[in-house]
């Protein structure tokens, strides 16, 4: 069924479908979500959501159950069930917030049905994981109630602790696991593609990870839709677990992948999308719209390149379009943030979005999300993509 050397195929030079290259199962069916509601657990605080994020109000006390209403869908077509919004660590966790908002954060999120937390051995050289494991282990919530995913490229300075080497996955994998403090993690992803390590290796040894019981599944982040197709027929071919996921930035002005390309996949071959900034960095909050404020990400050491696309002219083009969004999100009762989350919730194969927050308001507000989604006509999905005037060409080659 699969090509013998599908690296070779790749290198064609004529065009061709995926399902020519990979022979693809045309019998795979979607299978219906079924959105499901979380019922709320004791806690300690308490967190009242309203669309438009005011009335917050948070309390020392039992929760009173998922007040956000939040929603579950599949991974990909895998059965993981996972919160259709996940909070991840990137910048905030062992960085730009202390381990005791970190823990307020994940407590409130929980305790509004947030069963997905996602992270990498990167962030904060390290450091993230380590906070993250520490939050675990001192709520001690039952390990089969919540998922925990991370990332392996980026482990440290020497030429066999990067990339995607039998011996970095598996090492990489178990010092993630150390600082976690956990036995697995439900998701392992490569956090992009290494041009080094031939693709077999990398399956093989993902495989290896999962037979061994130090994960549940492995996906993909920022790979081209071939290199997944790639991924799955070597899976395919040798007998091997292909990915289930892939990773993708995706928000109003970046919408190429996850609308034109990652759709074909969920539907072939089943690989869902777990997306992250849905805020732009925060440039869809507004945040940057005359200043970059102080201790905001754009005022970090390393983070120049926000700044610089903060204020540059492409910039002011897209502050100007999320300041015509606001009619619409003020007929809607919610805010432009609010409504740029369930914007991204609505496309097809998204199984989670990420946020990135840093206080328990913006997480308040982020969640208030859910409740925006199901106001999100199509009329005024529509309106939307007028104003922003960036609707990809669903009639496009998807070979990324």
């Amino acid at each position: 069924m699969f090509p013998g050397n599908p690296r070779s195929s790749l290198r064609r030079s004529g065009r061709f479908s995926v399902d020519e290259v990979y022979g693809l199962n045309h019998s795979m069916k979607v299978r219906p979500r079924v959105e499901l509601k979380r019922r709320g657990e004791n806690g300690s605080v308490t967190a009242q959501l309203q669309p438009n994020g005011r009335g917050k109000e948070i309390q020392t006390g039992q929760c009173q159950g998922n007040q956000s209403g939040m929603t579950y869908r599949n991974l990909g077509k895998s059965g993981l069930r996972v919160s259709c919004l996940g909070l991840g660590t990137w910048v905030t966790f062992g960085s730009q917030i202390s381990d005791e908002v970190a823990e307020n954060l994940m407590t409130v999120a929980y305790e509004h049905g947030v069963n997905l937390f996602d992270t990498a051995e990167v962030y904060a050289a390290g450091r993230a994981e380590r906070t993250l494991g520490k939050i675990l282990k001192k709520k001690e919530w039952r390990r089969s109630s919540y998922v925990v995913t991370t990332k392996i490229y980026w482990g440290g300075q020497a030429e066999t602790e990067r990339g995607l080497s039998r011996k970095h996955i598996i090492e990489g994998l178990r010092g993630s696991l150390e600082r976690l403090q956990l036995d697995y993690v439900d998701i392992v992803f490569a956090n992009r593609m290494d041009p080094n390590s031939p693709m077999e290796e990398i399956v093989r040894a993902m495989t290896f990870v999962i037979n061994q019981g130090m994960a549940m599944y492995w996906g993909t982040s920022r790979w081209s839709a071939m290199e997944i197709m790639e991924a799955y027929s070597v899976a395919r071919q040798f007998n091997l677990i292909p990915p289930v996921c892939e990773q993708a930035e995706y928000h109003l002005f970046q919408r190429e992948k996850v609308e034109t390309q990652l759709p074909e996949l969920y539907h072939k071959i089943g690989v869902g999308s777990m997306t992250w900034s849905p805020l732009a960095c925060g440039l869809i909050t507004g945040k940057y719209t005359d200043t970059v404020p102080e201790k905001s990400r754009a005022s970090f050491k390393g983070y120049h390149w926000l700044k610089e696309k903060a204020i540059s002219q492409e910039g002011k083009k897209q502050h100007s379009k999320v300041k015509e969004l606001h009619p619409i999100a003020d007929r809607l009762n919610c805010t432009v943030t609010q409504l740029a989350i369930a914007w991204c919730l609505r496309s097809e194969g998204v199984s989670s979005v990420l946020l990135g927050v840093s206080n328990i308001e913006q997480l308040l507000e982020n969640l208030g999300a859910i409740q925006v989604l199901p106001h999100l006509t199509p009329q005024l999905v529509t309106e939307i993509d007028q104003i922003l005037g960036n609707k990809p060409n669903l009639k496009k080659d998807s070979r990324a």
